[in-house]
């Protein structure tokens, strides 16, 4: 199932490189979620985002830069160019952007050729007029045979209401509302470092060539969601850009697209975190799943590319997850080769587990029962001559579970991390990251004339 075909129409946003296509899609959307870079060949996906206007929802789809010319090739370029012909067919209306100050190219002639063949609503914007003198050069664009040219600064907003309101004007009418609404499907994230195969996995689940593949690392730059059935249960699958270094270290277009893969683990409930099983664990790869933890996301560890691991491999493979990932020992894993589909099988059951984990909550009476016999087992280490004591616990929270342990007392955090291993061993929480709090019982102010009336007393 793609998400380019669900009840809310679909415009894609179409052009040659560098017209300015994400910074006019940031501009519809009024925050910066395309990737956008001063050079040619940033955006290589078709990337959908949910838009608005004049109370009208749409989806708006951002795609690479289209060359007709290019579509002949083998390289990425070609690639690229099929996929803004993919969203064009799958579009109920289509948005052309222009340079207006460079005017009508080869290119943009033979872009607009293909889409009067096309037989879509074709809304042509003339961009970068950005004042009233830049007008007549979008006023040439009529040559385009396409329309009326709406000229408009991506950059500054000029003329972006009246374009969309053309916009809104090609969409088929908007569909009666439905009475029950449908529940959301679940969200997963397809992380990992770059080339590890994530788009392979997406497309290979996908059963379509949803995004773009290459040999060179770091062909994702945006995320990229496809709406997906497997067992009969919708799921929203996001592939990823992926990520090489620490933000602070990323530059230009891969320091923007570090960010759209933070916000698309934020916005995701499992993260599927892949890695090369035929290479050893790399730094990178711990910080990712560092992040996710981090990001209270239930966790999921895919070890791809299990068709090139021979027997020797898998073995210092397992001792290399169990020494260096002992942070997330409770994440379920799966073997998979996105190239060869092996045990792809396995990977909405190990999501199920995680998601439920990530969603588990203990009755308050079951877990101070439990804890009291802990506690009597073990009780807290002393600190500073006073032993704390547990005065009960709740579960403050799920997703992920969250618990806050009531004490006279500070825990030293080796017994709140024995606490949470001895919560895994009892209650589960397979695929989830458990939170552990501690709240000091505040001391009662001693009532005025207390202290008087004891001595007295005596």
């Amino acid at each position: 199932m793609d998400e380019l075909t669900g009840p809310t129409p679909v415009v894609a946003v179409v052009g040659r490189p560098n017209v300015g296509k994400s910074t006019l899609v940031n501009r519809i959307l009024g925050s910066r979620q395309a990737v956008v870079e001063d050079k040619p060949g940033v955006t290589r996906d078709r990337v959908a985002y949910d838009a608005s206007w004049a109370g009208r929802a749409f989806t708006l789809v951002d795609t690479g830069g289209w060359d007709p010319a290019t579509e002949r090739g083998e390289a990425l370029a070609a690639r690229v160019a099929w996929q803004a012909r993919l969203a064009v067919e799958a579009a109920n209306a289509v948005l052309f952007v222009v340079d207006a100050v460079v005017g009508a190219t080869d290119a943009d002639e033979a872009v607009a050729h293909v889409l009067r063949r096309s037989g879509k609503p074709v809304v042509l914007a003339a961009n970068k007029v950005d004042d009233a003198p830049g007008e007549p050069a979008a006023a040439s664009l009529w040559s385009l045979g396409l329309g009326e040219p709406y000229p408009v600064s991506a950059l500054h907003g000029r003329g972006s209401g009246d374009l969309l309101d053309a916009v809104l004007a090609a969409l088929p009418d908007a569909p009666p509302e439905p009475s029950g609404a449908a529940a959301e499907p679940r969200r997963v994230a397809l992380i990992g470092r770059p080339n590890v195969g994530k788009s392979s996995l997406l497309n290979k689940l996908a059963g379509a060539p949803r995004a773009l593949v290459d040999p060179v690392a770091g062909t994702t730059r945006d995320p990229v969601d496809e709406l997906i059935e497997l067992g009969g249960t919708p799921w929203r699958f996001v592939d990823t850009a992926g990520i090489r270094r620490r933000f602070r270290e990323s530059q230009g277009a891969d320091y923007y697209a570090a960010l759209r893969t933070a916000g698309a683990l934020e916005r995701a409930e499992v993260a599927v975190v892949l890695v090369d099983a035929s290479q050893p664990l790399t730094e990178q790869d711990l910080r990712i799943v560092g992040m996710v933890i981090e990001a209270g996301r239930a966790l999921v560890l895919a070890c791809n590319k299990w068709d090139l691991v021979d027997e020797e491999r898998r073995k210092f493979l397992d001792r290399e997850i169990d020494r260096q990932l002992h942070t997330a020992r409770w994440a379920p894993r799966v073997n998979i080769s996105a190239t060869t589909g092996r045990h792809l099988d396995r990977l909405v059951p190990a999501i199920q587990l995680a998601l439920a984990g990530w969603e588990t909550r203990v009755a308050t009476g079951k877990l101070n029962t439990w804890l009291a016999s802990l506690v009597a087992a073990t009780p807290p280490p002393v600190r500073g001559g006073k032993q704390p004591r547990i005065l009960f616990a709740t579960q403050a929270g799920v997703a992920p579970p969250h618990f806050v342990l009531f004490t006279t007392g500070f825990l030293e955090a080796s017994y709140r991390r024995f606490v949470e291993r001895r919560l895994r061993e009892e209650f589960g929480f397979e695929g989830s990251p458990v939170k552990v709090s501690v709240r000091l019982r505040e001391r009662r102010a001693a009532r005025p004339g207390a202290k008087a009336s004891r001595a007295a007393s005596r």
